[in-house]
């Protein structure tokens, strides 16, 4: 059941939301060749228990972190640890936050230092694809015309949308109905009422759709090992224009 949210419900995911957005702005300040992805996870954990938020992400199914930071071909769920940052990597990094029992959820990629030319141009299409979903979402579109507009936005500049994972509903959980895929024909799904709130997100290969997950059971990379990139945000349906709860404040 797709749950629609009261004022006082969407009150309380703008300020989570803004506090994700405040952990990945500081986040990317700190992104930078020789930086561990653990270094990156304390500073969004500071981010969020500062503002009296709890890290939605630390614990979930055992989940052992409070970002996920996926480095190149990771696609997501990327655990961090040691790892130091190179010169030429991009790393996509995703935020969770819960505020009296409700969610914001969002991510973003970024380049390390110097990146090619195709990252720069993986990390543009990507981060386009996700703001011409949310232009698309208004009272009365089916679902899955988010869907077609990511799937033809990044088709139509050469690269491919993961299918294994999906977008979410959100709110008094991390995930909720409905499923949001980012490719599909449009016309189909249920139809989007004020009060949906939805976490849009396209995950973008370089290459093939196709990903696999790691033996630590968290990490999806892409089988052929290239590029991979993820932008999110968590947006509410409104009467006349979506909100999107993650904006910075």
């Amino acid at each position: 059941m797709i749950t629609i949210k009261s004022e006082r419900e969407l009150k309380l995911m703008r300020h989570a939301g803004g506090v994700v957005a405040e952990a990945l702005r500081a986040v990317a300040a700190a992104v930078r060749p020789g930086v561990t992805t653990l270094e990156l996870d304390r500073i969004a954990e500071r981010v969020i228990r500062k503002a009296n938020c709890v890290p939605a992400f630390k614990g979930y199914h055992g989940f052992p972190a409070t970002i996920c930071a996926s480095v190149n071909e990771e696609v997501v769920h990327g655990i961090p640890g040691l790892r130091r940052l190179q010169e030429g990597d991009i790393i996509s990094i995703d935020v969770g936050a819960v505020y009296r029992g409700y969610y914001g959820d969002a991510a973003a990629t970024y380049p390390v230092g110097e990146v090619s030319a195709e990252a720069l141009r993986l990390i543009r299409v990507t981060r386009e694809s996700l703001e011409q979903a949310i232009a698309k979402v208004a009272v009365n579109i089916h679902l899955s015309d988010i869907s077609h507009t990511v799937q033809s936005y990044v088709e139509s500049n050469g690269f491919s949308v993961v299918r294994s994972y999906v977008g979410h509903g959100i709110g008094s959980q991390m995930h909720e109905e409905p499923q949001i895929p980012n490719f599909g024909r449009p016309g189909r799904g249920p139809r989007l009422q004020a009060g949906m709130v939805l976490a849009i997100e396209p995950m973008v290969n370089a290459g093939d759709w196709k990903v696999e997950t790691l033996s630590d059971n968290w990490t999806v990379v892409t089988v052929d090992r290239r590029l991979s990139a993820h932008f999110e945000h968590t947006v509410a349906v409104g009467e006349d224009k979506p909100e999107v709860l993650t904006a910075p404040l």
